[in-house]
């Protein structure tokens, strides 16, 4: 007896209508939805251009064996469900949110870009519900205004693009508004139509499926689960060429410990050399497969070694201990072939680069330059850091120049705002003196870290927040985080901070002040840490980080006022 009911492919919006429906649901023991929204506009792209994005698994849910739920901001599961998702999580929830309107981000499609003759990619970009500009982006006249399309709209396929193209064109100067109705008509035919027509095969398993084969296929999925990448499709490639890809990238590794302990993905490698030596110096997935394996040849060793030279910046200057700290990967490809670039240099001029990157780096973090069409923003910037480094008195990058940071934006910063927050973490333990860890008081570092199970814990801590009626995104907010080690937190557990602040500070010996300052905390008699006020210890240490942002981001060496 076979286990397949079906397998042929579904239409992309039947499935997420069944998921809006509660009709297909997810088993209670699958993992929480982990995307960054990044992950979720490269998927986009991937499926407006028709691309297969892998396949689903579904059992019909006739026995009810497991316990099952909805998909992350769906509706609850419906009791009368049909389906059960083996495997397809990530993405269906991914897409549901995007084109359902729900999470934390809404995705929009620049039609104007589209016009204007840009790629689908860059025209496609989100935005987090919190930010000042949500509400404005959900009118209806300023879409129209900016021909900017929310991707829910698309739930209701070209039916619901079509009214929502007529009643845009309404609001336009009726001698205009034949020339864009045409345009927006063929945007239909050249991209929103791949979105009614996009099918995903789906294997669906029968009921009679038996519980124990359930879970072993399960758990085969989440070992085996691996798609084939550019640098595989390149290794291959290139192995007529006599280039061993693979046998060069684990010589990098083994030559620079930087590269393997951050676990770098040699896509990024190949995408520097794209930038450093390519024809179109773009590092858009069709110009990385079109490297030539003597570009590539060329400039492997340079790119390897400014590479290694981007991470030793990210880690001694910026206080990046770790990969997970790292707040957009996606930056180390212009890094490292701005770097590739100019590898020649020598002399003053070296500390001068090293302070520029610093300087970039910081701007793009904070203005989260990177969260949209990252391979855009890294041709642009590795040209323009490329004449910077080469006068340093000239105009520095569109990133640095126009940077604008509202720090108000930091009380709504959570681990959930994932890039936000590693950015902010950094900065603590770069702008005050160095960061001394709470119990050895030594140095932070990356063995240190790992060593005494240092991590992001509350200042104030959790539990005692929440018996105060504070909800957990005030709890959260990165503003009441910095790294604190296990022993000393477990110590704290839900302590008022006076309280436990003054056992630190009796201890003999323990340099109070100065491992507070060194994490940029508040430590002064009138910090709301000795007198338990919340609100008035966030306003403290929001002033210190802005100004540690200002100063990061402007180059100018101006010390942080500790309160």
């Amino acid at each position: 007896m076979t286990i397949y009911e079906d397998t042929n492919p579904k239409r992309l919006l039947d499935l997420l209508a069944l998921v809006e429906a509660g009709d297909m649901v997810l088993p209670d023991f699958q993992r929480d939805f982990v995307w960054e929204p990044s992950a979720t506009q490269s998927l986009i792209v991937s499926i407006a251009n028709s691309y297969p994005a892998g396949s689903i698994l579904r059992v019909r849910d006739r026995e009810r064996v497991f316990s099952a739920r909805a998909f992350e901001g769906a509706p609850p599961a419906s009791e009368h469900h049909t389906f059960l998702v083996l495997d397809g999580q990530q993405r269906l929830t991914s897409l549901y949110q995007a084109f359902y309107g729900k999470g934390d981000h809404r995705y929009y499609l620049s039609l104007q870009k589209l016009i204007d003759g840009e790629d689908f990619e860059d025209a496609i970009s989100y935005l987090r519900i919190t930010r000042s500009a949500f509400k404005r982006r959900e009118e209806l006249s300023y879409q129209a205004e900016h021909l900017l399309l929310p991707l829910a709209v698309l739930k209701g396929g070209t039916g619901a693009y079509l009214n929502w193209m007529l009643m845009v064109v309404a609001t336009r100067p009726a001698e205009g508004r034949d020339q864009l109705q045409q345009q927006l008509l063929k945007i239909r035919g050249d991209w929103i139509d791949a979105f009614e027509r996009y099918d995903f095969p789906v294997v669906t398993l029968s009921a009679e499926t038996e519980p124990a084969a359930l879970c072993t296929i399960f758990e085969t999925l989440n070992r085996t689960g691996v798609k084939l990448s550019v640098f595989e499709l390149l290794t291959a490639r290139f192995w007529s060429h006599d280039l061993r890809l693979r046998d060069l990238w684990e010589q990098a590794r083994a030559d620079h410990p930087l590269i393997s302990r951050f676990d770098v993905d040699p896509y990024y490698l190949l995408m520097a050399i794209a930038l450093a030596g390519g024809q179109a110096r773009s590092c858009k997935r069709g110009d990385v497969l079109n490297l030539a394996a003597d570009t590539v040849t060329i400039w492997w060793p340079r790119v390897v070694k400014a590479l290694d030279r981007a991470l030793t910046i990210l880690v001694d200057d910026c206080w990046v201990l770790q990969p997970r700290w790292l707040p957009y990967a996606t930056m180390l490809p212009p890094m490292a072939a701005a770097l590739a670039c100019v590898d020649a240099t020598r002399g003053v001029l070296v500390g001068a680069q090293r302070e520029q990157i610093r300087r970039w780096f910081w701007c793009s973090v904070f203005s989260q330059a990177y969260e949209n069409a990252p391979n855009t923003k890294s041709t642009r910037d590795v040209n323009e850091l490329i004449a910077w480094f080469a006068d340093p008195q000239a105009q520095p990058p569109e990133t640095v120049r126009s940077f604008r940071f509202n720090p108000d934006h930091l009380r709504e910063v959570t681990p959930r705002q994932r890039s936000l927050y590693r950015a902010t973490i950094c900065l603590m333990l770069a702008s005050g003196n160095a960061p001394l860890d709470f119990h050895t008081r030594a140095v932070l570092n990356h063995h240190l870290l790992e060593s005494n199970g240092i991590d992001d814990h509350h200042i104030f801590p959790a539990k005692y927040l929440e018996d105060r009626r504070f909800d957990a995104r005030q709890r959260d907010v990165v503003l009441n985080r910095c790294l604190i080690d296990r022993g000393t937190n477990q110590h704290i557990s839900c302590l008022a901070p006076a309280i436990y602040m003054a056992e630190l500070r009796d201890q003999p010996g323990f340099p109070m002040q100065l491992v507070l300052q060194s994490h940029l905390i508040p430590c002064d008699t009138d910090s709301g840490l000795w007198n338990n006020d919340y609100e008035c210890f966030l306003g403290q240490r929001q002033a210190l980080l802005a100004a540690a942002i200002q100063q990061a981001c402007s180059g100018k060496a101006q010390a942080v006022q500790l309160a």
